[in-house]
This record gives C-alpha cells, sequence and structure tokens, in this order.
C-alpha cells in the first residue's frame, strides 16, 4: 500500500451485481456524476460503492437480493481505494452457494473475519431519497442516519453497538421464554449496560463537534443556501450521562432492567435504553422543528447536516473528506442551491459520487467532474475533468 492524502475510488469492477453482468468504471479524486435514464443502473452501481464500507449498504437489502437474475447466484465489488491507510485493492461478495448472511471482504487479497474492519480504511456518506423523509419519519431512521456519522468518528463504535444488539436480542429471548433465572439475565442486562452508556456517550460527543462545526459554517456563511441547524439528543440515558458519572447511569440502567423485566416481558421486547432515543433536529434560521418545514428545506437541512459532517471529518483528518454518496441528488434543490452544493463538495475536496437523470443539473461541475453515462449495463465516460 502506499501513503495518498486524499480518500477516493479510483477504479470500481462489479460482476454480477443486481443489473450488472460486468462493469469497470475508472476515476479520479474529482466528483463523479452519473448520469442515465431511469432503470439504467445509476443508484445500482452507487449501493456496490457504499459496500466498500461497513455494514448492509444504502439499500440495507439482504446479500442474497444483491446477485443478478439469470446469473450464477453470487457477486462481487472490487476496487481499487485510495484509503485512509493508503491505496489498495478491496473486494467483497458473495459465492454462489454460499451459506449464511454474511459477505465475504478481502483487502490485498487477504480474506477479513467481516465487513467492520473497511471502516479503518473507507469513511462514507450518503444520502437517497429514501432519506427525504428522515425528519418526519420514526426516530429509528434519524438513530441509524447518527450512527453511521458517530462511526466515521469512532471505528470502534460498530464492535460497541454490536455488543449491545446481541445482549439486549438474548435477554429479550431469555424473557419471550419465560426464563426468571437472575444470574443469567442480570449477566446480559450488565452487558447492556456498559455498551449502552458507551453508545450515549459516543453519540453525545458526536452531536456536540457537529453543533460546533455547524456554528462555524454559520458564521463563515451566515446566508448559505444550506441553513444551520439545531441539534439534540432526546432519551433518558443521554439526558443522565449529562449530569452524572458514566458509572451511575450505568447501575442506574441496570436497576432499570431489573424492574422491569415483567413489563419488558408482557412488551416481547426491551422498552428502555439508546436504541429508544431520538435525534432531534430544528431550523435554526425559522426556529422550528425540521419536520414542521417544507419538503425543499428539509432536504437543505439535511445536506448542511452532510456537509458539516463531512468537514468535520476532513478537519480531524488533515483534509481527508468522506467520500460522499448523493443518489437524485438534485431532486428538490433548486438551481442556487445545486450550485452551492457543487461548491461546497469542491471546497472540501471529496469525491462525490452523484446521480441524476438530466445532465444539465450539473451543468455547473461542467470540466470539474467526471461524467458518466450508464446504458443498457454500459458505462461511457463523456468528458475528463
Amino acid at each position: 500500500m502506499t501513503n495518498d492524502s486524499r480518500l477516493w475510488i479510483e477504479r470500481v469492477a462489479l460482476t454480477d451485481f443486481r443489473s450488472y453482468p460486468s462493469l469497470v468504471v475508472e476515476a479520479r479524486p474529482e466528483p463523479a456524476v452519473l448520469v442515465g435514464p431511469n432503470g439504467a443502473g445509476k443508484t445500482n452501481l452507487l449501493e456496490a460503492l457504499s459496500l466498500l464500507a461497513p455494514g448492509q449498504g444504502l439499500r440495507r437489502a439482504p446479500f442474497s437480493e444483491l446477485a443478478r437474475a439469470g446469473g450464477g447466484g453470487g457477486w462481487a465489488v472490487a476496487a481499487r481505494v485510495h484509503s485512509l491507510l493508503g491505496s489498495c485493492d478491496i473486494g467483497t461478495g458473495i459465492v454462489a452457494g454460499q451459506t449464511g448472511t454474511n459477505r465475504q471482504v478481502r483487502i490485498e487479497a487477504r480474506q477479513q473475519s467481516g465487513s467492520g474492519v473497511l471502516a479503518d480504511y473507507v469513511e462514507m456518506v450518503w444520502v437517497t431519497p429514501a432519506m427525504d423523509g428522515l425528519f418526519t419519519g420514526p426516530a429509528s431512521e434519524r438513530r441509524r442516519f447518527l450512527d453511521r456519522l458517530v462511526l466515521c468518528f469512532d471505528h470502534g463504535y460498530r464492535a460497541i453497538a454490536g455488543r449491545f444488539e446481541r445482549a439486549m436480542t438474548s435477554r429479550n429471548r431469555l424473557l419471550a421464554d419465560g426464563v426468571r433465572d437472575n444470574a443469567q439475565l442480570e449477566g446480559f442486562e450488565l452487558q447492556m449496560a456498559e455498551a449502552g452508556v458507551a453508545i450515549a456517550a459516543a453519540r453525545a460527543e458526536a452531536v456536540a463537534s457537529l453543533a460546533a462545526i455547524i456554528e462555524t459554517r454559520r458564521a463563515r456563511d451566515p446566508r448559505s443556501a444550506f441553513p444551520w441547524s439545531t441539534l439534540a439528543l432526546e432519551g433518558a440515558m443521554e439526558a443522565e450521562l449529562a449530569r452524572r458519572p458514566a458509572v451511575e447511569v450505568e447501575d442506574d440502567y441496570v436497576r432499570t432492567l431489573r424492574q422491569s423485566r415483567e413489563r419488558d416481558r408482557a412488551a416481547g421486547r426491551t422498552l428502555d435504553g439508546p436504541h429508544r432515543s431520538d435525534l432531534v433536529v430544528g431550523h435554526g434560521p425559522k426556529a422550528v422543528a425540521a419536520h414542521l418545514s417544507s419538503t425543499g428545506e428539509q432536504k437543505a437541512l439535511l445536506l448542511g447536516l452532510v456537509l458539516a459532517h463531512a468537514e468535520l471529518v476532513a478537519e480531524r483528518q488533515e483534509g481527508a473528506a468522506p467520500i460522499l454518496l448523493l443518489d437524485e441528488i438534485t431532486a428538490h434543490l433548486d438551481a442556487l442551491r445545486r450550485a452551492a452544493l457543487f461548491r461546497e463538495i469542491l471546497r472540501l475536496g471529496a469525491q462525490a459520487w452523484m446521480t441524476g437523470n438530466d445532465r444539465a443539473a450539473f451543468a455547473a461541475l461542467e470540466g470539474r467532474a467526471l461524467f458518466v453515462e450508464l446504458s443498457d449495463g454500459h458505462a461511457t465516460v463523456c468528458r475528463q475533468p
């Protein structure tokens, strides 16, 4: 591997992935715009790129569903990446007939134990049309959005969240089975308390850091096309951590879990913990909740959050901004906001992969981005930056 000061994807190759029997796209550190009609496979390519990061990708689809219809049953994504640890080859996929729910991951041809290791190499944030309802939808979607942002700050966060999930699942199963063995239940409850407080603390730190960078951006450009937002975490554990030492909050959560066993048994799930928290976002200039803002304002607020996060990550990594995947990003954005978005991306020096039906919507990037036309499973480079 060789060192590189920027985070970007140089080459990506797909095999039997979604609509693609095979596809190769070569890029530069500059933004890349994928254009083509509906059904051309633009989002499929973004989804493939998202699998170079930990997790299930931007659609969160079962890995078995990513295999091309009519193919052999497996799929692969291979990429040359200028990563946080230098330039390297990353590959992921499943082989035909593979059992289980995990995908294989290789770095420099070496098999890895799971996708979590990718957090050490690639930081990636995406915005999809499904996220247009982020502020009006369920709290679970906002938690998932926040947790992906936290992962860029703390590469160990995914493991902590996994420990909490596994312990909670085990506790719920014991309760559902009618188990009343204190020793078994307490063991999982102690694990939940330790991991749960760590989750809440990591989220609180990330929100505070984001709020600080939002203030910096507000001072720099008070009339930004992407209005500044207010952020708050809503949850009992987060509120207690702001007032008391973490060890006391852990002890209280253990007591809460012990005292609520019968209630949780009846409910069929655990009703207290960081898995019930919410990220509350407000439209700063208008002093109203984000969910009461217009569709266009909500999209602008979402992009403002993503750009603030990208700027914060770049500051912490000596200028290496995360890779941005922006699907149908020009929807709900007028010409002024589109131009402002492109300026922000160029200023950050981020490699942003963007999709759209109309190349004209990306006119402000002509000569400054790679344009790729997708059609019938093929990619044609229209213009190099």
